[in-house]
C-alpha cells in the first residue's frame, strides 16, 4: 500500500497515549479521510474499550466505526520519539490510524498493516525509522 509523505510523521513527541492517538488522527483529517469528531470518537474508544488497540509489541492501531466520521479510507503513521504507556503492560512507539468506511476496507487495510508488522525485521525497521521514507518503503514492498 503505498502511502503518500502527508500521512507520515516520523520522530514525534507525546506526552501520553492520547496525545500520540490526537496525533496521528490529526494528519488523517489533514488529509481528507476523517472529520475532526472522528479523532474524538478513536480516544473515546480507548477510554471505554481499554488497550486493545495495542496490537503489536509498541504498536498501536487507534480507528473508530465509519459512522464516527469517515469520509474516505486511509492510514496514517506516526512513529514516535519515545514510547508512551496504556497501561502497566502496554506501550506503544508507533500508531497506525486507520480509517475505513466500511468491513471490507477495514480488512484490507488490516491486511496492509498486518503484512508490515507480522513482519519482526520490517517491524524493528519502522520502530527504528527516522525518515518519512523509511516508513514509506517499507509501506511500498507490501505493495509489490
Amino acid at each position: 500500500m503505498k502511502l503518500n509523505e502527508e500521512v507520515i510523521r516520523v520522530g514525534q513527541v507525546a506526552s501520553d497515549w492520547e496525545e500520540a492517538v490526537r496525533q496521528c488522527g490529526q494528519l488523517l483529517i489533514d488529509n481528507g479521510n476523517v472529520e475532526a469528531r472522528y479523532v474524538h470518537a478513536m480516544v473515546d474508544t480507548v477510554h471505554i474499550l481499554g488497550s486493545y488497540i495495542v496490537i503489536a509489541p509498541g504498536v498501536a492501531l487507534p480507528h473508530a466505526r465509519p459512522e464516527d466520521g469517515v469520509l474516505r479510507q486511509g492510514i496514517s503513521v506516526s512513529v514516535l520519539q519515545k514510547s508512551v504507556s496504556f497501561s502497566s503492560d502496554k506501550e506503544a512507539i508507533v500508531f497506525i490510524g486507520l480509517a475505513a468506511k466500511n468491513k471490507v476496507m477495514h480488512l484490507n487495510l488490516l491486511k496492509a498493516v498486518a503484512e508490515v508488522i507480522g513482519d519482526s525485521e520490517k517491524l524493528a525497521r519502522l520502530k527504528q525509522a527516522r525518515t518519512v521514507r523509511e516508513v514509506q518503503q517499507l509501506f511500498d514492498e507490501e505493495s509489490r
